[in-house]
């Protein structure tokens, strides 16, 4: 999925999971990084700051 996603220009995406299944992938409003930062030790907010301005220095 991620070199698909990355191919695309996509940078962050939210991916809804049932079970085994993919059932969505949320382009324009991906969601639950409060959740994920709330239950993990990660700052997924930092790591797509800095992705941004990775790829903008790069253009």
């Amino acid at each position: 999925m991620a070199p698909t996603l990355k191919e695309k220009g996509l940078v962050f995406v939210g991916l809804d999971v049932i079970g085994d299944r993919l059932t969505e992938i949320n382009v324009t409003s991906p969601t639950c990084v409060r959740e994920i930062e709330a239950a993990f030790p990660i700052s997924i907010t930092g790591m797509l700051m800095d992705a941004i301005e990775k790829r903008l220095a790069t253009r």
